[in-house]
């Protein structure tokens, strides 16, 4: 055998001899052996971090049975619906929890692509939770999802602009009303006129306000779909859009105004009432921090129950905040819907609350001292919330909310007279598949 031969296979051997050693020696110590605990992978909504914080929580908590991991879903709501909703008609088996919009949920119980809520969970996780914020869980008035944070928008005012209008900021007030104050003040009233779904939560909260619906029979098949926008209820909506369009009240940059920007516009010198989620609070004193706003803006700053459309008519605020679901396809579920019974206790809820500012969906964690504390207006965000309405609870939603988006933004290109009715033929239309988005 030649020499270089044999040199060769002598180290070949040696090499081989040598990684088996290693090999062995990080299979005796536990290295590289695989972990057994079952991974759940929470499907998050971008936040500042309070979801993640959960999971950590959790996992902890279930002290070894489990570990939660969370994956970022987009920022945008409708392309999170696309991203599940695709995955989910797919089959995907990883989808074990899911943050999930209230809208968008009837969309995906339909077809059968939630697991369904054990009794148990049901039980445990609803016993205290706010009329509004259960609303928004179910479908077909059977709980699919289990209610995590709920969101609802407050009448935000301030003082010295109502007080100057004659006010009494201790009743309700009407949108006729601040339209009035707004326009005899010379100030401007803040609202979102953005072609966005803003303008949907708008839009909705009006016509409940009146005692109507967007869609009149939520569980009714596309070509059957009745809209009640063409209502007294409607008529009126529309009035009031029209008038703040119109009159010029929302400012000139109404139709590309969303929450932050109207919240700014409040902000400013001709700021005067304003309808927007509670996250109002916490950035306008971290701006009074940062130098860039001054201190006496926020002892000006009230709040109050949403505005009527009808004096005599209590309001029915918008409904907003995440629901938990658990994918059909998951091979975890039972792990998962206990998974979801930590992440929603109260306790997790109240400091998600006051370290993100997501309301709680669980009344009684309002009373914890730390929310008083942080969001001093908790009383009347809890007390909308039992008033508040979910936006359409259709299959069919993104045709709805998308058309009322093209037909009444801007706001001043609204008309009481033909707005409804074009709305509605519209979205009848697309629902019939005789026009597109």
């Amino acid at each position: 055998m030649p020499e270089h031969s044999k040199h060769g296979r002598l180290r070949r051997r040696a090499r081989w001899v040598a990684v088996s050693t290693v090999a062995s020696a990080m299979l005796l110590s536990g290295c590289g052996a695989p972990d057994s605990t079952p991974v759940l992978t929470w499907y998050i909504n971008p936040d500042d971090g309070g979801q993640a914080a959960i999971a950590k929580t959790c996992t902890a908590a279930a002290d070894g049975k489990y570990r939660i991991e969370t994956s970022l879903l987009p920022s945008d709501a409708a392309t999170q619906r696309e991203q599940l909703a695709r995955r989910l008609a797919a089959g995907d088996t990883s989808l074990d929890i899911m943050s999930l919009d209230p809208p968008f949920i009837p969309e995906l119980a339909e077809p059968g692509f939630l697991a369904p809520v054990p009794q148990k969970t049901a039980d445990k996780t609803t016993k205290n939770t706010l009329d509004g914020a259960l609303a928004g869980a179910k479908w077909k008035d059977e709980l699919v999802t289990v209610p995590f944070w709920a969101n609802t928008q407050i009448l935000w005012y301030r003082k010295s602009v109502a007080e100057a209008a004659g006010l009494d900021m201790t009743k309700s007030v009407t949108w006729d009303q601040l339209i009035k104050a707004t326009q005899e003040e010379k100030k401007y009233l803040g609202v979102q006129g953005a072609l966005a779904e803003s303008m949907t939560v708008w839009v909705n909260a009006l016509v409940e306000s009146s005692g109507g619906h967007i869609v009149q029979n939520p569980e009714a098949a596309a070509d059957d779909v009745e809209l009640g926008l063409e209502t007294e209820a409607g008529k009126k909506a529309a009035e009031i859009v029209s008038a703040i369009g119109k009159k010029g009240l929302g400012s000139p940059g109404l139709p590309t105004q969303a929450e932050n920007e109207s919240m700014l516009l409040f902000q400013g010198k001709k700021g005067s009432f304003m309808v927007n989620w509670p996250f109002v609070w916490p950035a306008t004193n971290a701006s009074v921090k940062a130098g860039s706003l001054e201190k006496s803006l926020v002892e000006d700053i009230g709040w109050a129950q949403y505005p009527r459309t009808q004096s005599d008519q209590e309001s029915r605020p918008p409904l907003g905040g995440i629901n938990l679901g658990v994918g059909a396809a998951s091979t975890h579920t039972d792990l998962a819907y206990e998974a979801i019974e930590c992440i929603v206790e109260p306790e997790n809820q109240v400091e998600y609350f006051v370290t993100n500012g997501n309301p709680p969906s669980d009344s009684t964690a309002y009373d914890d001292p730390s929310i008083k504390k942080a969001f001093p207006m908790a009383p009347t965000i809890r007390e909308s919330l039992k008033h508040s309405a979910p936006r359409p609870q259709t299959p069919y939603y993104n045709e709805v909310s998308t058309g009322i988006q093209q037909n009444w933004a801007p706001p001043s290109g609204v008309d009481p007279k033909s707005t409804p009715q074009k709305t509605t033929d519209f979205i009848i239309a697309v629902l019939r598949g005789e026009r597109l988005l």
